[in-house]
């Protein structure tokens, strides 16, 4: 009897361990199937962000490209395409609003292939020549001499560099637009003699802003 009560206890404890095994490797399974599953909710969500965020960027060139097809005068396909990309390279690399860059190119060139200013300005942000060769010594950008500022990519790049650099300079966006057209050193004078300097230009930009935006800004429609 006591024998068998031994053998009982034994076999008592054999199977408790076995339960005790099989308990231990469920919760091993059962938590790293949580760890999987959290990963795979990560790994999900990411996607998921990532492929938003190419959403966002087509529907972001879209937008530039209905506005530059609708507005460009002399522009081929491709060169519309290629305007499209360095407009949205250019706005990001910034910090700009695609909309203002595009109502500034409007306004100073009604983005026309080839545009000459009275002034000597040249190209679709009519960027004059001691400003584009000066804007390229100091970014270490290719300077060809003024047959540069024809070429609309490397023109854009120019003029959005030059805002930026404006920007910088004087602390405020409406500033910055007034002395793109104005000149630096023109609106400095102004402000040092305490004069309100034009506004034409900058009002015009807005505006012109301001339709695009009314027009073309799906996001807020």
């Amino acid at each position: 009897m006591a024998l068998g009560v031994k053998f009982i206890r034994k076999s008592g404890i054999l199977v408790s361990k076995f339960i005790s095994a099989l308990l231990v490797l469920l919760y091993i399974g059962q938590f790293a199937l949580i760890i999987y599953l959290v990963q795979d909710r990560f790994e999900l969500q990411g996607i998921l962000r990532e492929q938003q965020l190419k959403i966002n960027e087509l529907e972001e060139k879209l937008k530039i490209l209905d506005i530059i097809e609708e507005f460009q005068v002399g522009f081929k396909d491709q060169e519309v395409a290629q305007l499209t990309q360095v407009v949205y390279d250019e706005s990001k690399k910034y910090g700009y609003d695609p909309l203002l860059i595009l109502a500034l190119i409007l306004t100073e060139s009604s983005f026309r292939k080839g545009q000459i200013s009275e002034m000597g300005a040249l190209g679709l942000m009519q960027v004059k020549p001691s400003v584009g060769h000066a804007l390229s010594q100091r970014r270490g950008l290719h300077w060809k001499g003024e047959l540069s500022l024809f070429e609309p990519a490397f023109n854009i790049q120019l003029g959005t560099l030059y805002l930026f650099e404006l920007i910088l300079k004087f602390k405020d966006v409406k500033k910055a637009i007034i002395a793109y057209n104005l000149g630096e050193n023109a609106l400095k004078l102004h402000l040092k003699e305490g004069q309100n300097p034009p506004t034409y230009f900058l009002r015009r930009v807005l505006k012109k802003y301001k339709e695009l935006e009314e027009k073309y800004d799906r996001s807020k429609g």
